[in-house]
């Protein structure tokens, strides 16, 4: 298994910068997300990595050792790409063999290794099929063992699933992630589907504008996301701006919503104007009454629905509030409602990352 380390790496097309001073490092056998929108880098971060272009500047490490002057061929990465590229004149068995019959792989290891790799992929009963006679799913497998069967050190996908329907996408999340754990190889996966990221990776690294804007756990970058960029990214719609008020141990912010009760400071001091946020799903919506700190009263202005879910807008105070709430009933536009803001769902974000957002309310 292989250990990676990009150290402050950059990339220049011209007068572009496509990726600038990014540090990363990946652990043995981890599975982690590039995550960002069209443009942010993340294809250039894998073509970097794999050797298919050379970094402007910094250094790119495989189990601490540097690889700048290493062939693609000798890094021995495996690609998985959005397009599946399989040989329409080949069935799923030659497909798959492609790479080691180029390796020139004796003929009894060929089979045996293709055997195995077609039925961790569960493709054994289609070995004679060609891909004009595969569903999507099916293909993208046939892509993945092809790049398996080399036994690649680093497993990257770009994008694998954005040419699939939503049923497949959501079967194929959890084939990939059950697959990548039975394996163990440390994997690198492009794409610019938060749920995707969030579903399948150990980390994530939120790529913007050719940088990374955090690097870390799903639950922080959901719950605790590092700056109101990646906030915005991943769709925090309740964003707001406050006063924080310290007297001993009581912390509360003052914000348009109203006085809000907090457990603690988020490391911030008396006085500072700050940036916050909390969950719609976090909000706790009632129609009967209710008592408590940050319960307020409000009434609906909008309802969606979508299914398991129905997100409402609220206006508080003359400011809006988003709640999504897990439930059948189906509150009326226009009813009178209490909203209660859960203190320890409300996230106040890092002061090196305030934003011109704050200091417009200060």
């Amino acid at each position: 298994m292989t250990e990676l380390k990009l150290q402050k790496v950059g990339k220049t097309f011209g007068d572009f910068k496509a990726l600038q001073e990014l540090d990363l490092e990946i652990r043995s056998g981890e599975l982690i997300s590039l995550l960002g929108p069209s443009g942010c880098g993340k294809t250039t971060t894998l073509r970097l990595i794999s050797g298919l272009d050379i970094p402007s500047e910094g250094r790119i490490y495989f189990n601490g050792e540097d690889v700048a002057d290493r062939a693609v061929q000798a890094r021995n990465v495996g690609m998985v790409f959005q397009r599946y590229a399989l040989f329409p004149h080949m069935n799923v068995e030659q497909n798959v063999s492609f790479g080691l019959r180029v390796r020139k792989t004796q003929k009894d290891e060929i089979k045996q290794r293709v055997d195995e790799i077609l039925n961790i992929v569960q493709l054994t009963e289609f070995r004679h099929r060609f891909p004009a006679q595969l569903s999507g799913g099916q293909m993208q497998r046939v892509a993945l063992a092809r790049t398996l069967i080399t036994n690649p050190s680093i497993l990257m996908m770009d994008e694998p699933l954005a040419n699939l329907d939503a049923n497949l996408r959501i079967e194929l999340r959890s084939f990939i992630r059950n697959l990548q754990q039975k394996l163990g190889i440390t994997t690198i996966f492009v794409t610019h589907d938060q749920i995707e990221a969030m579903e399948l990776s150990d980390r994530i690294a939120v790529m913007l504008s050719g940088r990374i804007a955090q690097f870390d756990t799903p639950a922080n970058i959901y719950h605790r996301p590092a700056s109101l960029e990646v906030a915005r990214f991943i769709g925090a719609p309740n964003i707001f701006t406050g006063r924080l008020l310290i007297n001993g141990s009581k912390v509360s912010l003052e914000t348009s919503y109203g006085l809000l009760s907090l457990t603690d400071t988020g490391g911030r001091n008396d006085g500072e104007i700050v940036d916050a946020m909390i969950r719609p799903e976090a909000v706790v919506l009632t129609n009967t009454d209710a008592d408590g700190p940050n319960v307020m009263s409000g009434r609906i202005v909008s309802s969606d629905f979508f299914g398991q879910a129905t997100s409402y807008v609220v206006k508080l105070n003359g400011t809006t509030l988003r709640v999504d709430e897990m439930s059948n009933r189906r509150m009326p536009v226009g009813e009178l409602v209490q909203v209660n803001l859960i203190s320890e769902n409300i996230w106040i974000f890092p002061d090196e990352l305030i934003t011109e957002n704050a200091a417009e309310n200060e």
